[in-house]
């Protein structure tokens, strides 16, 4: 065992490699031993890549900032070369990866060693990981509530302190929500900051990103330094940062003129736990010495949800059809959750202009919201509306009662008629995250920032969105609040590692 591993983040185990205190082996082992401890009892490991990782640790690695640190790749998206890539779906069981995709390639090149795949929900869709494929994935302070997600088996595994960071991806939240869940960092950098390729150009319609969740800022900052070079190709590539952003975090922001609200922009009542995480943090920048006024952008929540679901459902369908040309096998109903095969289903009855005119639909909420911040350096709201959910509540099992409610209602009315009639925004899962996706469509940087604990000790993460394209400002910030209440000496309850 390596006494001081579990409180110390990336960038100071890998000095501890450059300093010959520790090797990257010693790092790896250390990190397979708790993956087998804690890791696959939270179900927040589902694929062991142990002996590739030791290989690697053997070799000569990339004189990187993270150079023989351990992490997590989450299965999804992230494709290593020779490993599993099942995006938590039963029909992908047994797919591996022919390549390394891009982002794995720069982690690879910043000194960063894969020892195993994290859990997700089935291709990202709900906000909590408990799949047929692998069960439920626990969060380290309560076990019997959810680590949040799609990124929650990297959430669990870095609060757990199995990894310093681990990789995760963000199209509707799903690094901010296991970051407030386990009481982590979690950045959603700007749309085209960092490489979805060469496996797709965008992800959801170009609402989803790819970054990771962290215990501290710096880690944050300099994962993103190595990985957000553009990419040839790609569909979007925001203005390039004006110097490194681990610089950014030990700059002082300034006075900041920030906007708080607590409204939830699609629906649902806010948690009292929510609201004093929100209350705190206003009253902790305004002592900073911020401007903090109540305020925030105008959103139609019905229409956005409506079509933010018609848009999630296209992209479902068009998953299976991917995950059919992968296999070379014809999808069967019986292979996937009941919400990913209905949500498929809906998607393939909306046309071509039914998606189009979502799509526009959203484009111009965006429009709508881009001038509230001519005015407003920073929005924060929570990022939750609820603390960690209970398992069962958000999961598949959970969820289809209620999308069986929307499919006999739609069996009686026509399917199209009644999607465009239904108001998501009183649904489940909008009432949990009635924010974050908001900022997916955007495409503006977001980021949970674990400010808070609720009485019964959980989690509750707190939300700040910057101007597009400028994370230096989040980083600053972020850097001067975790300074000011420091999160890293908190962990949850010890597990046997």
């Amino acid at each position: 065992m390596i006494a001081e591993y579990e409180d110390l983040d990336g960038l100071a185990l890998a000095a501890l490699v450059r300093a010959g205190e520790v090797s990257p082996l010693e790092l790896v082992d250390e990190a397979i031993r708790r993956c087998e401890a804690v890791g696959v009892p939270l179900g927040a490991v589902v694929a062991p890549m142990y002996e590739r990782a030791r290989d690697l640790a053997r070799g000569t690695l990339p004189e990187g900032p993270f150079r023989g640190v351990p992490t997590l790749l989450k299965d999804l998206v992230s494709g290593a070369e020779g490993a599993p890539l099942q995006s938590g779906s039963r029909f992908l069981r047994g797919h591996v990866s022919s390549a390394d995709s891009e982002i794995v390639r720069r982690y690879r090149a910043a000194g960063l060693i894969p020892v195993a795949k994290s859990a997700t929900s089935e291709f990202g869709i709900v906000p909590t990981v408990e799949t047929l494929a692998h069960g439920p994935c626990k969060n380290p302070w309560d076990q019997s509530r959810s680590a949040g997600g799609s990124s929650g088996g990297s959430g669990a595994a870095v609060a757990a302190r199995i990894v310093p960071l681990a990789s995760g991806s963000d199209g509707g939240g799903s690094i901010r929500i296991p970051a407030s869940c386990c009481g982590l960092f979690g950045l959603k950098p700007t749309r085209g900051r960092t490489p979805l390729g060469p496996e797709r150009a965008e992800g959801w319609q170009g609402f989803a990103a790819l970054h990771a969740l962290t215990r501290s800022v710096r880690d944050s900052a300099a994962l993103l330094d190595a990985t957000c070079p553009p990419e040839h190709g790609a569909a979007y590539y925001p203005p390039p940062p004006a110097r490194a952003y681990l610089s950014e975090v030990s700059t002082p922001p300034g006075k900041l003129r920030i906007a708080v609200t607590t409204r939830p922009m699609l629906g649902g009542q806010v948690h009292p736990d929510c609201v004093a995480a929100l209350t705190s943090a206003a009253a902790l920048l305004q002592d900073l010495g911020h401007h903090v006024d109540e305020a925030a952008p105008e959103v139609d929540g019905p229409t956005f949800s409506r079509a933010f679901f018609a848009i999630l459902c296209g992209e479902v369908a068009a998953d299976i059809d991917e995950a059919a040309r992968l296999t070379g096998r014809r999808p069967r109903a019986s292979e996937f959750e009941f919400v990913t095969w209905t949500l498929s289903q809906i998607g393939r009855a909306l046309g071509a202009a039914d998606f189009v005119t979502a799509k526009r639909q959203l484009q111009q909420a965006a429009l709508k919201i881009g001038p509230f911040f001519a005015d407003y350096d920073v929005l924060v709201t929570p990022t939750l509306a609820q603390p960690p959910a209970p398992l069962g509540t958000l999961g598949p099992q959970g969820l289809s009662a209620s999308m069986m409610k929307l499919l006999g209602r739609a069996r009686a009315g026509g399917l199209l008629r009644h999607l465009m009639a239904h108001d998501p925004s009183a649904d489940q899962v909008y009432a949990y995250l009635p924010w974050t996706p908001v900022f997916n469509v955007t495409g503006q940087p977001a980021m949970s920032v674990p400010l808070h604990w609720s009485p019964e000790g959980l989690p509750i993460g707190v939300h700040f969105v910057g101007r597009w394209g400028d994370e230096a400002t989040l980083f600053r910030l972020a850097g001067e609040l975790e300074r000011a209440r420091p999160w890293a000496g908190r962990r949850p309850p010890r597990l046997a590692a």
